[in-house]
Formats: C-alpha cells, sequence, structure tokens
C-alpha cells in the first residue's frame, strides 16, 4: 500500500480520468466514429461558445457549425447513434450533441469528414485494450516460467531461460512485421486486433520471467521457506505461499513499462498500415493520414492521438518510476 500512497497525484488522476473516458467513448462520443461527412473534410475544431453572432449572450453554449451562422445550441443526454457499452448492453444516450443539420466536431474532421473526438475516444478503447491485454498475457507467461526456473531449476531453468535470451536478442518490432507480414490484410479489424494482442504479448514475456527467476531464486532459499519445507509443505505450496508474493511489486513495476510499449507497438503497426485497419479508429491508424504531406502542413488537429499516446504513455512510466523507488 505504501507504494500506492507515494504515487503522484497528477499521474494517477490523468490515467484514471483517461481509462474513465475512454471507457465511457459511446456515451461521451457525439457521433459514431464510422460516420462521414463527405462535405466536411479536415475542419479545423470547432470551439463552444456563449454569445451568438448578433452579439447577445445566452446562458446554453452555442455551436457554429463549420463557422458558418447559424448557433445551434449545445444539448445534453441527446439521443444519437446506437453504441454498445462493453459490448454488452444498447444505448442511444449521449452526453452531448447538437440538432440537425447543425454539426459539433470538437476536435475537428479527418479527410472523410469524420468527427476526430468521436474517433479517438473510441480508437482509445483498441490501442489501450491491445497494450493491458498484452501485458496481461506477457506477465501471466513470464511469471509461471520465471517461477518454475527460478524454484525447480536444473534442466527446466536451463531451457527456460535459454528460451528468454532467444526472445530478448530478437528485435521484437521487427519479428512483428515479420510476423504481421505473413497475415492476410483482410483480416476484420477485431481479429486483427485479437492476433497483434497475441503476438506482441508472447514476445514479451522474457524479461518479466528473468526477473521472476531471481527473485523466486532467492526467496526459496529463505529461512522460513526451510522451515516450511521441513514441515512436509509441497513445492507448489511453497511457490505459491512464500515466494510468488515477493514477485507482486515487480511485476506491477513491469506492467507500467509493458503497458506504453505493447501500445506503442500496436500504434507503429496500425501508422504503417499492418495493425488495425479501417473502418475501426485506433491511436495509430488514426495518425496514418499524417503520412500526406499536405495534411501534416495544415491539419494540426490530426495530431491529437499523437499527443495522447504521449501522455499516457509518461503517465505510466512516472508510475514505474514510483514503484522502483518504492523498492529501495
Amino acid at each position: 500500500m505504501k507504494q500506492l500512497v507515494l504515487v503522484p497525484r497528477l499521474t494517477t488522476t490523468i490515467l484514471i480520468v483517461l481509462h474513465v473516458t475512454i471507457l465511457l467513448a459511446g456515451f461521451l462520443a457525439p457521433y459514431d466514429p464510422a460516420m462521414q461527412n463527405r462535405t466536411s473534410p479536415l475542419l479545423p475544431p470547432i470551439g463552444v461558445h456563449f454569445v451568438d453572432t448578433l452579439g447577445v449572450f445566452h446562458l446554453r453554449p452555442l455551436v457554429r457549425s463549420a463557422g458558418r451562422t447559424p448557433d445551434y445550441p449545445l444539448r445534453f443526454f441527446v439521443s444519437g447513434s446506437t453504441y454498445r457499452f462493453l459490448g454488452l448492453w444498447t444505448f442511444r444516450t449521449h452526453l452531448f450533441g447538437v440538432e440537425e443539420p447543425g454539426r459539433l466536431f470538437l476536435l475537428g474532421t479527418d479527410e472523410f469528414g469524420r468527427d476526430q473526438f468521436s474517433r479517438i475516444l473510441w480508437g482509445g478503447q483498441v490501442s489501450l485494450l491491445i497494450g493491458w491485454l498484452a501485458t496481461l498475457l506477457a506477465l501471466g507467461i513470464g511469471l509461471a516460467l520465471g517461477s518454475v526456473a527460478g524454484f525447480f531449476g536444473g534442466w527446466p531453468d536451463a531451457a527456460i531461460m535459454r528460451g528468454a535470451e532467444l526472445f530478448l536478442a530478437l528485435p521484437w518490432l521487427y519479428l512483428l512485421l515479420a510476423v504481421r507480414a505473413f497475415l492476410p490484410l483482410s483480416l476484420p479489424p477485431h481479429a486483427t486486433a485479437m492476433i497483434l494482442t497475441v503476438i506482441i504479448g508472447i514476445v514479451g514475456w522474457a524479461r518479466p520471467a528473468r526477473l521472476v527467476r531471481g527473485i523466486v531464486l532467492s526467496a526459496r532459499e529463505r529461512d522460513y521457506v526451510s522451515a516450511a519445507r521441513g514441515f512436509g509443505a509441497s513445492s507448489w505450496h511453497l511457490l505459491r505461499r512464500h515466494c510468488l508474493p515477493e514477485t507482486y511489486t515487480v511485476l506491477a513495476t513491469q506492467a507500467t513499462l509493458l503497458i506504453p510499449q505493447f501500445m506503442l507497438a500496436e500504434v507503429a503497426l496500425s501508422f504503417i498500415g499492418l495493425g488495425v485497419g479501417e473502418p475501426a479508429p485506433s491511436w495509430g491508424n488514426l495518425l496514418a493520414p499524417l503520412r500526406q504531406i499536405p495534411i501534416l502542413a495544415s491539419a494540426w488537429w490530426m495530431m491529437a492521438p499523437a499527443m495522447l499516446v504521449m501522455v499516457t504513455s509518461w503517465c505510466f512510466l512516472s508510475l514505474g518510476d514510483v514503484f522502483v523507488h518504492g523498492e529501495t
């Protein structure tokens, strides 16, 4: 608990707000992320104001769609496109919106006229989910193999550690590119996301396994473990009861390092067209239009996903520093 108390309030607040916002993407996003407005491509962000074109002040926020009159009042708890919360329940209620033919583009639009704010929220679900699931998979494999290698030693230890050294020696990004290149590009976005999660998680198990092995190797030689063994405790009981709890802080530290790393892997693959493809949004494919020089030079709002990726990575890495300092 001491480590949690030492976590900077700003970092935890940002992460909590970010994850809650992404989780409620369907409710907070005013539009379906795939809905196109071909008459409004690459529009800059539309501001919310309280003074209309005649200079009259209004208590209700106003939106001037695409910079034109008339002003449309911002309404709350409006009915809009259908979405599924957590993939289980279907809703149509959105937190805010404007009446047709008004448009609410808080972060502008992309080259197809799709609302960037809505797509960033929905894209965060894909990128963050891949980062979290791949991390859990990597830590699960690393915990299982590392604990077996450290506690039992012998040929299992030698085999597991040689495998870990092989994975550590491989350039993981190039390995991801090679594996993804063998898969068909026409896979559905959800299937691609799951495949990326499995591949990234399997590639990333080696470093956590080596750390867990070292901790378990040290813990098994302690006096209380030897005493429990003398009283007839089984190997699995000693491992589960006395050795594995020693690894939890290290696993938490590794999680704060792996989540942004794996999230960036998805962003990189989707950016070059080998990750999650259209029409499903992810922070990686939202940045893909920036490969075009005219968009990069003029549509500055298209870089918003990159800013979110940097802020999210910084927050997780700051948490990792807190856990490391707590250990020392």
